[in-house]
């Protein structure tokens, strides 16, 4: 179990982790969301052992993270951290990279590993590419792999499909977490992209202004966010005070996603449509109302400057 006791950081005196503990058992995956400048990147680093930590404690089966005090080398043994930089080497080969790390002793079986690898990140074609000649995204998927290689205990990402292409992207994930589970590697993941959270991690950790305000898996934030800011972090959402909602809510503000609001004949919710941005798979309308902009969404565009009502999609649609 990776554990996290009570740690706090400092920038030049100014906090930047502040007070921050948490559990991550052996074999889940754990994503840490958040807006920029939150202290996402910073957590993975002290994780790692790269800084000092002013206070508190990481330790890894009753092991230890210590940082670059006690350590020649910043970083632990156990722990393998993929950074938004890359480190590859640009003048050897895509496989060459993959296998900087592995033992020569058997060719074969490196060999072997090596094709296992650029078959999960889809890089098998650009084996024999040097890594100079690659676009962004194909450095980000060698970067994967060659952190794959050595089969970590736990595996810290700071953003590791940013610039992977979209079309790509969704076959990509689907093989690497499943690859994880199958080795039982423990992985942590920073990232802005909630769909990164909400198909495969076992537990999501939010944090705000350096510390962690709620920490639960990805259903339980999406349909019971308890502030604004955690709702936004999976996308669109619409502040609505209740009393445009009155059938569902007694009291205060209620943040709804505009996948659950819907057009009826009549409500105390009256809109007036601004746009229709077409998504793929519907229309997202922005309209306006009383208290400001809200957005929905609708199977087809609306026209401009019509207006409609709008009520709670029911649960069970």
């Amino acid at each position: 179990m990776l554990s996290i006791n009570k740690i706090s950081f400092s920038y030049n005196l100014l906090p930047t982790v502040k007070n921050i503990s948490f559990t991550v058992k052996k074999g889940e995956t754990l994503v840490v969301i958040g807006k920029s400048g939150c202290g996402k990147s910073t957590l993975l680093k002290l994780i790692f052992g790269l800084y000092d930590l002013d206070s508190g404690s990481i330790s890894w089966n009753d092991i230890e993270v210590t940082g670059p005090k006690y350590n020649l080398i910043p970083g632990m043994p156990f722990i393998k951290h993929l950074s938004q930089d890359f480190d590859l080497m640009p003048f050897i080969t895509v496989e060459e990279n993959v296998g900087k790390h592995l033992s020569n002793f058997y060719p074969e079986q490196k060999q072997e590993r090596i094709n296992e690898l650029l078959d999960i990140v889809e890089m098998t074609d650009y084996a024999k590419v040097k890594v100079k000649h690659l676009s962004g995204g194909q450095m980000q998927r060698v970067a994967i792999a060659r952190v794959l290689a050595l089969e970590p205990e736990v595996l810290l990402l700071d953003e590791p499909f940013s610039s992977i292409d979209n079309f790509l992207k969704n076959s990509l994930r689907r093989k690497f977490f499943k690859y994880l589970k199958q080795k039982n590697i423990t992985c942590i993941v920073a990232t802005h992209d909630s769909t990164d959270v909400m198909s495969f991690s076992d537990e999501v950790l939010v944090m705000k202004e350096g510390k962690v305000i709620k920490k639960a898996t990805a259903v339980d934030l999406y349909n019971n966010p308890e502030s604004l800011y955690v709702a936004s972090l999976f996308g669109d959402v619409n502040e609505i005070p209740s009393k445009y909602l009155e059938d569902l809510f007694s009291k205060g503000n209620k943040f709804i996603y505009p996948d659950k609001l819907i057009i009826t004949d009549y409500s105390n919710l009256k809109v007036k449509v601004i746009s229709s941005y077409f998504n793929g798979f519907c229309y997202l309308i922005e309209a306006s109302y009383f208290e400001g902009t809200l957005y929905f969404n609708n199977d087809n565009p609306l026209e401009i400057a019509s207006e409609v009502y709008l009520k709670i999609k029911p649960q069970n649609n």
